[in-house]
């Protein structure tokens, strides 16, 4: 990337394209997720076999969603 390009970003004169992003993330080892501001943890859903799982559950039946986080939420308290 040249600089030139990386300025007008910080001065909003430009918006880089989604696939940028994506390897700016990629290259600083964090999530695009982290650099648009929408979490404060940079290495949210960084690890695969929880995003994975996470992935399997959203084609779950809305029912067993619901258990599901239920019995997860009462072991998260547990803990």
């Amino acid at each position: 990337m040249h600089h030139s390009i990386i300025g007008k970003y910080e001065r909003d004169e430009v918006k880089p394209t989604i696939d940028v992003v994506k390897n700016i993330a990629n290259v600083l080892d964090t999530t695009v997720g982290f650099l648009l501001g929408e979490t404060k943890k940079q290495d949210v859903l960084k690890d695969q076999a929880m995003l994975k799982r996470l992935n399997d559950f959203a084609s779950f039946p809305e029912e067993d969603k619901q258990h599901i986080l239920y019995t997860l939420d009462a072991l998260i308290n547990k803990f």
